[in-house]
């Protein structure tokens, strides 16, 4: 069983290289925390057979109560966030985006309205393509009448995906779509999915164009309750971190995608495991699970005040893989946090520390004289505190 063990280690010398200072915007200066639909609920519309877990009114109303109600808002989590299949699969007869009405019978206003209420932020999802993933309508063509409509809506989030559009054009066009958000004068945090339909292949991904542009940024595949999907993310995080640490800092966001803790694909010590290395990376802090049937252990995860402390930690640097070693059965992680000092000219950083042991049941061999060394029965679990 794979696991991850966060240790906080403190008076490291480091030299660390530069970071991005973020979109122009002031927001998202730490990774953001909230709760999305879409791992969970998916596009399940059917609210005749299955009103308490379509995507409906009456799901986003009672996951924004267990938000705020059962310690989530306390321990930093403030974003409720539709994802694709919220709307009418048409506009209305003047092209403005209105919800689907059976579904949504009270308005997105009213949804925006109830959320603030208790103290939580309101995030919404298109598609910058002509329709959404699940074909629904996109923004092009209305790219600034809909940022207006969102802001009039008190939207706090924008989450834009990728589908029914050429990527060739994700250079002009998602930029564009930042400067219509910023022009409507309410502050939104923006959720790019521009990397995620580019990466891969032989392509160049522009980060630093994306960084400029974008709030945070998804980067690879859509994470699929599983470990596999799990393990196939974290891989290519490490294999790439030498072109996405340089772009992340406070305000910029490189985004593995949800937490799948409280799902169903992950055991116990892989949800863990999930939690820390999600902190370690400084990846934004997405559930998606049912809060009104979370077990106290899965919650437990979720609310774990020192693991989100290193995820929140404000000098907002994303961790690294340093070893990793498939013979002997390793990886581990680090992440520059505060407190911080100064020796002469060099700032001297604490370090929180991920160690994985990726068999446990395979009992590994180290050298004599080696830095490392690790045995199976002090990290074969997936423990922090």
């Amino acid at each position: 069983m794979a696991g991850y063990k966060i240790i906080f280690l403190c008076t490291l010398l480091s030299a660390v290289g530069p970071f991005c200072d973020g979109l122009n915007n002031g927001l998202a200066l730490t990774p953001p925390m909230g709760w999305l639909a879409w791992e969970r609920f998916r596009c399940n519309v059917d609210c005749k057979n299955d009103p308490h877990n379509c995507i409906g009114e009456v799901l986003f109303l009672e996951m924004a109560e267990k938000m705020a109600s059962g310690g989530f808002r306390d321990a930093g989590y403030e974003y409720i966030i539709l994802d694709d299949c919220w709307m009418n699969m048409t506009r209305d007869s003047n092209g403005f985006l209105i919800a689907d009405p059976e579904r949504f019978p009270s308005g997105i206003p009213f949804l925006s309205d109830y959320i603030h209420s208790v103290g939580l932020k309101f995030g919404i999802y298109e598609d910058i393509g002509t329709k959404t993933c699940g074909g629904y309508p996109g923004i092009e063509g209305y790219e600034k009448q809909d940022m207006q409509t969102f802001a009039d809506w008190g939207v706090d989030y924008v989450k834009l995906d990728g589908c029914y559009k050429d990527p060739n054009t994700f250079p002009q066009s998602y930029p564009q779509v930042g400067v219509y958000m910023n022009q409507t004068g309410r502050p939104m945090v923006y959720s790019c999915s521009w990397p995620a339909y580019i990466s891969g292949g032989n392509n160049t991904v522009p980060w630093q164009d994306i960084a400029d542009s974008c709030n945070l940024w998804r980067n690879y595949d859509d994470i699929q309750d599983s470990y596999a999907s799990l393990t196939e993310i974290v891989a290519w995080f490490a294999q790439e971190q030498d072109l996405l640490i340089p772009v992340a800092g406070p305000g910029n966001w490189n985004d593995p995608d949800m937490l799948l803790v409280g799902d169903f694909g992950l055991s116990y010590d892989q949800q863990k495991t999930q939690m820390a290395i999600w902190s370690i990376l400084a990846a934004p802090l997405i559930m998606s699970t049912d809060l009104r049937t979370l077990e106290p252990q899965y919650r437990r995860i979720l609310l774990n005040r020192n693991v989100i402390a290193v995820n929140q930690d404000k000098l907002g640097i994303q961790g690294r893989q340093i070893i990793t070693s498939k013979d002997k059965g390793v990886e581990v992680w680090t992440r520059p946090i505060t407190p911080t000092a100064k020796s002469g000219n060099t700032i001297v950083y604490s370090y929180a520390v991920g160690m994985r042991i990726l068999d446990m049941y395979s009992k590994p061999t180290y050298t004599p004289g080696k830095k490392l060394a690790l045995t199976e029965s002090s990290h074969s679990l997936v423990a922090y505190s």
